[in-house]
């Protein structure tokens, strides 16, 4: 008999079996059987047993058996309340020429500046430039995350459809950026919504496990800002979905700032060229 024919079973003694077999005791014992041999021993055993000890036999055999799986599938609505504040500029020359379409940049800041206190805003990024007396060819609105919070995806677009619905905004040049928690949020908004902004720049932010979604936002214009030396968001963060946009066709570039830490973000929004190029992109 070849070996791959002996199966190798446990059998349950009986005190009789033990009996038949000298210097046995009464337990279990293991003995090769070929298959056939195996499945009458099994079927003889389980007919000598008696009721009690069969019934917890029976019991597992039963759940066995009910832990089938099933497919099934389910589809619904949800909705979430959402609402920020924000602080809105309007560019020169927005009220004297009723009938012109400007562009939109919609600005996320970081975790620092979350809570009710609008005049916070104005620590980083467009809104301190426009405090500054700096005017931007745009319309400019910076959103605010209340504590404990990050920013929701659905949120931030619902924001932009209602500024695009109340002001004269050119829907072919809607662009999305934040800086650091608000890098995170410009991936998420854009990977959610990736048909309603003409490009995204985000800064020392990140989009965590969303890089596999990739595909999504190959053809979104991207400009992604970060600096080696950030202890606070890793570089990683932002070379993880570069790379990613890369393989599946993007042309996204990416800044990195040698010897710069987390606030890649004042350069960003002070260098013209990167306002030119967001300014230029404009969806078909």
């Amino acid at each position: 008999m070849l070996f791959q024919d002996v199966e190798w079973v446990t059998v349950a003694m009986t005190p009789e079996d033990s009996t038949a077999r000298a210097g046995s005791e009464t337990g279990f014992f293991f003995a090769p059987c070929p298959r056939a041999l195996q499945r009458r021993a099994l079927a003889g055993r389980f007919s000598r047993m008696s009721l009690p000890r069969l019934l917890p036999t029976l019991a597992l055999l039963a759940l066995t058996a009910s832990a089938q799986q099933t497919p099934h599938s389910f589809q619904g609505e949800a909705r979430i309340p959402v609402g920020y504040r924000y602080l809105l500029a309007l560019p020169e020359g927005y009220e004297a020429d009723t009938a012109r379409q400007w562009p939109l940049v919609v600005f996320l800041h970081g975790a620092g500046e979350r809570g009710t206190d609008l005049e916070l805003l104005k620590k980083h990024g467009p809104p301190k430039l426009v405090e500054a007396g700096q005017k931007l060819p745009a319309i400019v609105a910076s959103l605010q995350c209340e504590k404990a919070r990050i920013w929701d995806p659905h949120g931030v677009k619902a924001v932009t459809d209602h500024l695009a619905a109340t002001l004269r905004v050119d829907t072919r040049r809607i662009y999305l950026t934040g800086l650091s928690m608000g890098g995170f949020g410009t991936w998420e908004t854009a990977l959610e919504h990736p048909e309603t902004y003409a490009a995204i720049a985000p800064i020392c932010g990140g989009a965590g496990v969303r890089w596999v979604m990739a595909e999504r936002i190959k053809d979104l214009p991207c400009w992604i800002f970060h600096g080696d030396q950030d202890k606070a968001v890793p570089l990683e963060f932002s070379t993880k979905i570069h790379d990613a946009l890369i393989k599946a066709g993007s042309q996204a570039k990416l800044t990195i700032y040698p010897g710069v830490g987390h606030d890649s973000w004042t350069r960003t929004y002070e260098n013209q060229e990167f306002w030119d190029w967001l300014l230029a992109q404009k969806r078909e």
